[in-house]
């Protein structure tokens, strides 16, 4: 539809649109195969899982974001040294409107899942449709002022601003994408979730590390204990962090190794 509209009406801003929109769909293909592939048990190959996939998935979602974005500030920069004039602007701002409610449907319903299951890469998905929402409602905008003053030069104008919205949102993804692939720590406040479990039940710990793949939790810790604790008691402790951390943090995998105070 945005592609129709942007070559009737002669829009740069529609067809920076619909470039957008393709790469959304090529976006949401991606995130398709990363989430089947990311839900693949562990194997001899990939112990720890195959979370990285939606983290990868995420990574070229953004970049395709990000070539998406220079491609729209391309075009309008030559359609503001050799402006032209927009016609049929009734039938863009329509398709824009189309094109947001749709988006706010399925961008709403995306984000839920995404935080339900601890999604990277749905969560990617649900980021590129939220971003067209905006971009639409400005493009529409901007067809419609230039309508009411005849001011086709913020037709370009329009999509050099729905571009920098655009760079903004996918260095967010990116960033967000791209930490754990390099095996950054878990959030502070996740990682202070495993402190409170611990100090909770009177007990010291030291060197702990932690990780995100995809989903997927896991961290590694040395627990304090007086050395002539029962093996027996030892384990029970064990299971009950383990378990208490697993309740507070889905998807978590925990390593404990008890040293004597």
């Amino acid at each position: 539809m945005k592609v129709v509209a942007g070559i009737l009406s002669g829009s740069v801003s529609i067809l920076s649109e619909a470039i957008h929109s393709g790469m959304d769909l090529l976006a949401a293909i991606i995130a398709f195969f990363s989430v089947k592939l990311s839900d693949t048990p562990p194997d001899k190959q990939h112990p720890y899982g195959h979370g990285k996939y939606e983290n990868v998935s995420g990574v070229i979602e953004a970049v395709l974001i990000f070539i998406a974005a220079g491609w729209i500030i391309f075009e309008a920069i030559e359609k503001l040294i050799e402006p032209g004039s927009i016609d049929n602007v009734e039938i863009g701002v329509v398709v824009m409107a189309v094109s947001s409610i749709v988006n706010f449907f399925v961008s709403r319903r995306l984000y839920a899942v995404a935080k339900e299951t601890d999604s990277i890469a749905l969560e990617a998905d649900a980021l590129h449709l939220k971003t067209d929402i905006y971009t639409s409602v400005g493009v529409a905008t901007g067809l419609l002022l230039i309508r009411l003053t005849g001011w086709h030069f913020l037709d370009p104008v329009a999509a050099i601003l729905v571009a920098l919205l655009i760079l903004k949102e996918s260095y967010h993804l990116l960033k967000n994408a791209y930490s754990p692939l390099i095996d950054a720590s878990l959030a502070e406040d996740e990682q202070n979730i495993i402190d409170e479990v611990i100090t909770g039940k009177n007990l010291t710990y030291h060197q702990l590390r932690t990780r995100k793949s995809g989903h997927y939790r896991f961290a590694d810790l040395h627990l304090e204990m007086p050395g002539n604790t029962p093996l027996a008691d030892v384990h029970r402790l064990c299971d009950e962090i383990e378990h208490d951390i697993k309740s507070k943090l889905n998807h978590m995998e925990i390593n404990i190794h008890v040293e004597p105070v």
